[in-house]
């Protein structure tokens, strides 16, 4: 068993470390925020006083934090303090070019990379369901597996430094597209008197499948353990989503590519957290979708 150090232990962190730690590995982390450090420690991670300890004498160091600035920052600040040879996974949703300047910090100080965002939500993070999408050599991706099976069922090798991120903002913008495509069908099928079960019934089954339709269903009744029959608590928060759309947006901009499809659905998320539903579930979008025909 590996000893991990784990830096970021908030909603999706604190349950991933909390299942490294029940896998057998011995996990020191760190947070800024008091009540997720709280939250960790029960769950039996340690706790150290700060990233830089936290990473001493580990083997593997992860971190899963808001933003490219975030990782770099840290990454900067820590990768003198762990040992030469260790592996360091980033499990945060990044730009690109963040991850490669992150992974070059870690490429100069001796250190195995790999940047390695989520899919799955805080479900999948408790589950330890969630798929990895995988950038960096093939050494590195050997050395970090094993870890990440601990808390995933698909680890992805995508490629080099940086083919992680790349393959989650892709992945993503499909989802958010996806999702306001299936809540527009289901608010029009409202307005013809289709029943929600109808439509579920007929488009699961047919050509309008999709993940969006079948596991996380934006209507209450046909997918039991959707956020739609939890007041659309969120498993993914909308502003979330805006997040991974912008990124994806950036990204098309400076590889110019055509996204118009991606555009338009960051549009409509970035109207519905500027609404206040930031913390509704992304499949809260159809809410929006109904009011903007009320307009």
């Amino acid at each position: 068993m590996a000893t991990i150090a784990f830096i970021g232990l908030g909603n999706m962190g604190g349950p991933m470390a909390a299942n490294l730690f029940k896998a057998g590995h011995k996990v020191l982390g760190f947070d800024l925020v008091e009540a997720s450090k709280a939250t960790a420690k029960a769950d039996g991670v340690g706790i150290a006083d700060s990233a830089a300890a936290s990473v001493k004498g580990a083997d593997v160091v992860i971190t899963m934090l808001p933003a490219g600035k975030h990782v770099v920052s840290v990454w900067t600040e820590i990768v003198s303090s762990i040992a030469k040879g260790a592996t360091i996974i980033d499990c945060s949703t990044i730009d690109v070019d963040s991850a490669r300047a992150a992974h070059t910090l870690a490429s100069k100080a001796g250190l195995l990379s790999v940047d390695a965002p989520v899919s799955g939500g805080v479900g999948g993070a408790k589950g330890a369901t969630l798929t990895f999408m995988c950038g960096g050599d093939a050494r590195a991706f050997a050395a970090a597996k094993p870890v990440l099976e601990a808390m995933g069922k698909k680890i992805v090798h995508c490629g080099d430094p940086g083919a992680g991120q790349a393959a989650k903002i892709c992945n993503n913008m499909i989802l958010g597209i996806s999702m306001i495509a299936v809540g527009e069908a289901f608010a029009l099928a409202e307005k013809l008197g289709l029943s929600h079960q109808a439509l579920f019934d007929v488009s699961s089954t047919s050509s309008g499948q999709c993940w969006a339709l079948t596991s996380y269903c934006p209507v209450p009744g046909p997918v039991p353990a959707s956020p739609a029959n939890n007041g659309y608590k969120p498993g993914f928060a909308s502003a979330l989503m805006v997040k991974d759309l912008t990124l994806a947006q950036d990204a098309a901009k400076a590889a110019g590519a055509a996204t118009p499809l991606g555009q338009h659905a960051q549009e409509l998320y970035k109207a519905f957290d500027a609404a206040g539903h930031g913390g509704v579930d992304f499949s809260g979008i159809i809410q929006h979708v109904r009011a903007m025909a009320k307009s």
